[in-house]
């Protein structure tokens, strides 16, 4: 049964960014900030990335989810600043782009609070979103985000359509994703620390993701595009996200939406009787 998106649309689309800067490679080892010319691939992002990919979303008339490290918003605050003055959503993506999975409970669940502390201020709200960096979540995480206030998480593969996650802290809805549809796996480069092998070009990501969106709008499924603005931010690939979105806009059946509207139309379209629990396996003794 395909889900049932707004104004008959056959399908749904997010555009989405995690804006890690250097927290993506200071996550991995704090001594990569002495790199200066690791330190400056990140900062791109922010500095350069950024403020191409809004003009790009601008003249397509798209409003997009950025999802932001702590570390992100306070070096660099007027980015945030100005992601929201344009009228994109920003989301939390923890604070320095810490795995759950590596983290004590005791640390998660102030991470997680952290999130409104930090990006309130900028922002004008509290995050209603989430992304784990490396879309690496654990089994309390759910749990904690509810408990933290946050309405829905973006992590998950275990779907193609929302879903409502219950857990004893309340429910969030789950925007499931997809490597697949990750600019990391197709443009990721570093010798030093490996983040990817290969550089592919444009050309090839505007068919694949072009593939994936006319499939799953015969499936009725819903498309969470991810991007990095120091990878995604560079000319060409900036060049080709206008060019996907003249794409979708052209399929004329897709909602092209922010995560937190996805969101809350399927908390209002899916029955609380519908909700799934964290299901993962027992292993024997």
């Amino acid at each position: 049964m395909k889900f049932d998106w707004p104004g008959g649309a056959h399908a749904a689309c997010a555009i989405t960014f995690d804006v890690d800067a250097e927290s993506a490679i200071l996550a991995v080892d704090t001594r990569y900030a002495a790199r200066v010319s690791t330190m400056s691939h990140q900062a791109y992002g922010p500095k350069v990335g950024v403020p191409r990919l809004l003009g790009v979303l601008e003249r397509a008339g798209v409003h997009a989810t950025f999802f932001v490290p702590g570390f992100t918003a306070r070096r660099y605050p007027d980015v945030v600043r100005r992601i929201v003055a344009a009228g994109h959503e920003v989301g939390w993506h923890n604070d320095l782009h810490e795995p759950p999975y590596s983290l004590s409970e005791q640390e998660e669940r102030a991470i997680l609070e952290r999130g409104a502390e930090v990006l309130e201020p900028l922002t004008g709200e509290r995050p209603r979103g989430y992304r784990a960096p490396w879309w690496e979540l654990n089994e309390r995480t759910p749990e904690l985000l509810a408990a933290a206030g946050f309405a829905y998480d973006s992590s998950l593969m275990d779907d193609d359509v929302p879903y409502r996650l219950a857990t004893p802290a309340g429910t969030l809805i789950e925007l499931p994703v997809h490597w697949s549809l990750d600019d990391w796996e197709q443009y990721a480069f570093l010798p030093e620390p490996d983040i990817g092998s290969q550089i592919e070009l444009p050309a090839k990501v505007l068919e694949l993701w072009t593939g994936e969106l006319d499939a799953m709008r015969d499936e009725g499924c819903l498309l969470v595009i991810t991007m990095h603005p120091f990878l995604s931010g560079r000319p060409a690939r900036a060049k080709m996200l206008g060019e996907f979105l003249a794409r979708v806009r052209d399929r004329g059946d897709v909602w092209l939406a922010r995560t937190g509207e996805i969101a809350d139309h399927a908390e209002a379209t899916i029955q609380p009787g519908e909700s799934r629990t964290i299901d993962l396996p027992h292993m024997p003794d």
